[in-house]
């Protein structure tokens, strides 16, 4: 039996972030994974998928050249270049991720961990024991139980392709799917876009959402709502069949499942340590990150709250606070969390929606806008930009900020420092504007 003073069970964003800090703190920490240090972020999402986003901006960048008087000749892309090179910069980072918990003092452990009982785990036969133990294993793409799914590839498969496919079939509404969906296109695949709502990025504001799916159409996405999957098979020629719902036929030579995700909590015996999970792995936890355990904490995706790395990562190195430095009253503010969709064109959003502020505030007033942004004064490519500022109260603070269009990535950070301090809209109208730019919009509202 080996001791510790703090487990982290997994070696992605959350669980490096607490143990890095426990171990600042004094305390002697583990980390245990049985994949590639940096989870899901580094290993098969944000980090790749941002690289695959810069290659697709680069595409329509060549697209809108000849607007700025370039004359572009023949143009080539090879995608098994940039997946090397993807995966050649994602290896980097495992290495540095070894590298920083190595600096920082923390042991590693590979393999799988499953609870003995409270305060002890086992590797491979091995035992650890601590106080204090952290449960950071994130989750996994689910795949729905159609007849034929298996031929289909989730998020973690679009990184293993070796090639292009040339027509793909992507199915789901949410964040991964729109992304996927719009590099994808802007690369020169045909993308079909299968939807069995009414909409995509169901819990965004309605304007964002309506924005993007009238862009991805225009861009030449084929967005089909209210479409479910049937059936998938595998033709002679290796291409898919993908049979819907009301008799519609696709023929792809790929199929994206980006349907959902459930949490890596099955593998753990958490009965063990007398600990439970819900239908999609979920575990339950208080404000403090706090399980129904005693002694065991659990952060990140696995906790169905704010599913982002920097969330994790955040909730991560407050919870080491708490329990190493003495802050007893360490924990992450779940409210006001800004976020970003890459799509095509990047969202955007912090605060509430507007029908979340309507249903908890009497007094909501809304400003907006939607223009054409100067980078594409001169192209035939013409995405429109949408921003909304929502205001509640008599002194209107800004209790939402929403943006689509270029730009809208990095220009949030700063708005959503903003949003958290509590801004009245008087606020940014008292700043003066950056012109010309889209961001200035959001200060000159009216």
């Amino acid at each position: 039996m080996r001791n510790y003073d703090f487990i982290a069970i997994g070696g992605g964003s959350g669980g490096v972030a607490s143990a890095r800090r426990a171990a600042e703190y004094g305390a002697r920490a583990l980390v245990v994974e049985a994949a590639r240090l940096g989870g899901t972020c580094v290993n098969v999402g944000c980090v790749p998928k941002k690289v695959m986003w810069y290659a697709a901006n680069l595409a329509q960048a060549m697209r809108d050249a000849p607007g700025y008087g370039f004359t572009v000749g023949s143009t080539h892309f090879d995608w098994p270049t940039l997946k090397a090179r993807r995966d050649a910069y994602v290896l980097r980072l495992n290495g540095i991720y070894a590298s920083m918990l190595d600096k920082a003092g923390v042991d590693v452990v590979r393999g799988f961990a499953r609870f003995v009982d409270a305060h002890t785990i086992e590797v491979d036969g091995e035992r650890f024991s601590a106080p204090h133990i952290v449960i950071a294993t994130g989750g996994r793409p689910e795949v729905p139980d159609t007849p034929g799914a298996e031929f289909g590839i989730d998020s973690d498969g679009f990184f293993a392709l070796e090639t292009q496919p040339r027509r793909v079939a992507v199915v789901g509404a949410g964040y991964i799917a729109v992304e996927l969906a719009g590099v994808l296109n802007a690369l020169g695949s045909t993308v079909h876009m299968l939807v069995r709502g009414p909409h995509l990025l169901r819990p965004f504001d309605a304007m964002l959402r309506d924005e993007l799916g009238a862009q991805m159409r225009e861009d030449g996405v084929d967005l089909r709502f209210g479409t479910r999957v049937e059936a998938v098979t595998r033709q002679a020629d290796g291409s898919l069949r993908v049979a819907c719902d009301g008799g519609g036929v696709l023929e792809v030579d790929a199929l994206v499942w980006a349907t959902g995700r459930r949490a890596n909590t099955d593998r753990l015996r958490l009965e063990a340590a007398g600990l439970s999970a819900d239908a999609r792995g979920m575990v339950a936890t208080d404000a403090f990150q706090n399980t129904g355990v005693d002694g065991i904490y659990a952060i990140g995706d696995i906790t169905g709250r704010a599913e982002l790395t920097p969330v994790a990562i955040a909730a991560g190195r407050r919870l080491a606070a708490r329990l190493f430095l003495g802050q007893k009253d360490s924990k992450l503010d779940y409210d006001t969390i800004p976020t970003v969709v890459f799509s095509h064109p990047p969202i955007g959003t912090v605060g509430l929606t507007e029908e979340e502020a309507r249903a908890c505030h009497e007094q909501v007033k809304v400003y907006g806008t939607r223009f054409t942004g100067m980078y594409h004064a001169l192209t035939e490519h013409r995405p429109r930009t949408s921003m909304k500022l929502i205001c509640a109260g008599a002194d209107e603070r800004i209790v939402g900020a929403h943006v689509i269009g270029e730009g809208a990535d990095e220009m949030l950070q700063g708005f959503a420092v903003a949003v958290k301090m509590g801004a009245r809209k008087r606020d940014f109208d008292d700043t003066i504007a950056i012109h010309p730019t889209s961001a200035e919009e959001f200060v000159t509202l009216r």
